[in-house]
């Protein structure tokens, strides 16, 4: 004796099949993704969490299933602009055939507008100056850059001469410091890059 068994077809009868979930670093992409979208409208003071989710396509709580606050949303956004500008500089030099070409790359990278990394700086570092906790993590947000920073520098210096009394920490705080598009003037971050790199007489 065989048994029918009859299995809707959901097809017919409305059942949407269930979405896969996304992966957990799926949505923290999405999220500073949406956080950068946010801050670039409304500025790093006005902007959300409320914002950010909606604009990520989830509720608050998948942000927080990803971020302990607000602090941590934007200052992981900041983290990541920065971290892709310094990948940029990083891969410019390896494709560089000489160091002008390398300084030019360096220069190019540093002067190449990027408005959401500048305000969520700006906005941070006043932030910082007046509390303590996200004094704590800005200044360990610009010392691990400097550090990554340094690195970049030093794996330029050990295949090309320096100006003696240079090493890879001073110059990094250089390339740190002229990090400014808005203020620093086309060609100089290379001149004066150039100047430090190339061996003294």
């Amino acid at each position: 004796m065989s048994i029918l068994i009859l299995v809707p077809d959901t097809r017919r009868i409305g059942v949407t099949p269930r979405t896969p979930r996304p992966r957990r670093d799926e949505v923290r992409t999405r999220v500073l993704d949406a956080a950068a979208a946010v801050v670039a409208e409304r500025g790093l003071g006005a902007a959300t969490l409320d914002q950010v989710a909606a604009a990520a396509g989830f509720t608050k709580g998948a942000v927080y299933s990803n971020f302990g606050s607000k602090d941590e949303v934007f200052l992981a956004l900041l983290e990541a602009q920065v971290a892709g500008r310094v990948a940029s500089v990083e891969a410019a030099l390896h494709t560089a055939t000489d160091l002008p070409a390398a300084l030019a790359a360096v220069g190019a990278e540093l002067a190449r507008p990027d408005a959401v990394t500048q305000l969520l700086f700006v906005e941070f570092w006043q932030r910082a100056v007046r509390d303590p906790q996200v004094r704590r993590d800005f200044v360990r947000f610009r010392r691990d850059l400097r550090a990554r920073i340094a690195q970049v520098v030093q794996d330029v210096l050990d295949t090309r001469p320096v100006t003696p009394g240079w090493d890879a920490e001073s110059l990094a705080l250089v390339v740190v410091a002229l990090a400014n598009p808005d203020a620093v003037p086309e060609g100089l971050v290379a001149r004066v890059l150039g100047a430090l790199v190339e061996p003294g007489d």
